[in-house]
């Protein structure tokens, strides 16, 4: 199961993502990243980060450890801001944290030029977030941290946020475990990867029983009053059903198509001109603000 620690200083709120985690110190001396039960995107996320998570380790995949954060909200009472604190409130009990990478760096589209990954490396994230319907990895948001070794080896890949994965879990009905998904924007996709050597290597070690052990690191309170089961042991039975019918069919769904980089940049540069062309004449004067950081913009055109 996964370890318990009692959160006993909040640090910093983390405003980048919609659910707005935290950064906690614990009793164990560490530190975490920890996402709340009460957060937007509600407990289905933070089952997806466990699931995820625990089988990117268990596949060789490096993923930061995960814990279960005993939070008491007094612990955050000089957090000023109110959202956060009615956050915090709404989310006393236990909470899903994650490993602090002290020093470590975005996987942004300027670091991947100049950052190596092996294709089957490659080719392995990706079929782990095919077989788990993980479409949140993409050039423009990669999930991805690279984390420096101070010297002892070359910095390294490290998987994080899996809290939009498993779509499926939230109409259980309404996909089919063969179903397959657009994955030519994934971060990854520029790197060559070889997804066949990757489905041949990881397939069979994604068995019902590898599912079972990673389904029961999943709180039980996490798993309660899901609409179409009785017990928490039934949801699990439901995810391990899914994902082994999943890997069964991975010939229907594994991706083999990505564009290179610089095919990816050609064609977002002519989605930003069509885009531009749509606009009416009064507006094509404005600068794409998105296209260029804000210190690069032409302010000419709005101030005179």
């Amino acid at each position: 199961m996964l370890r318990e620690v009692t959160a006993v200083r909040y640090v910093t709120p983390l405003r980048a993502g919609g659910s707005v985690p935290g950064v906690v110190e614990a009793d164990d001396l560490g530190t975490y990243v920890v996402k709340f039960t009460a957060s937007a995107q509600g407990r289905k996320a933070l089952v997806a980060e466990v699931i995820v998570g625990e089988l990117a380790r268990r596949l060789g995949l490096r993923f930061p450890e995960l814990v279960l954060v005993h939070f008491d909200p007094t612990v955050a009472e000089h957090e000023p801001h109110q959202e956060v604190q009615d956050l915090l409130h709404a989310s006393a009990g236990v909470n899903l944290g994650m490993d602090y990478l002290p020093g470590a760096e975005d996987f942004t589209p300027e670091i991947a030029k100049t950052f190596d990954v092996d294709p089957l490396e490659a080719g392995k994230v990706i079929w782990l977030d095919a077989l788990t319907v993980n479409v949140d990895r993409t050039v423009h948001s990669s999930n991805l941290m690279i984390w420096p070794t101070f010297g002892i080896a070359p910095p390294r890949l490290w998987l994080i946020d899996h809290g939009a994965a498993l779509v499926f879990h939230h109409r259980w009905d309404a996909s089919s475990p063969e179903k397959a998904y657009d994955f030519r924007s994934h971060a990854l996709g520029g790197y060559a990867p070889d997804t066949r050597a990757a489905d041949a290597e990881l397939a069979p070690r994604v068995t019902e029983e590898l599912l079972r052990e990673v389904l029961a690191e999943v709180p039980d309170a996490w798993l309660a009053d899901e609409p179409g089961f009785d017990t928490p042991d039934d949801v699990r039975a439901a995810y391990v059903g899914y994902l082994a019918a999943r890997v069964r069919a991975s010939g229907t769904w594994l991706p083999t198509d990505f564009p290179t980089r610089e095919q990816l940049t050609a064609e977002d540069a002519h989605r930003a001109a069509k885009t531009r062309a749509g606009r009416p004449n009064w507006l094509k004067r404005v600068p794409d603000l998105h296209g260029k950081p804000a210190a690069e913009q032409d302010w000419s055109v709005h101030l005179g």
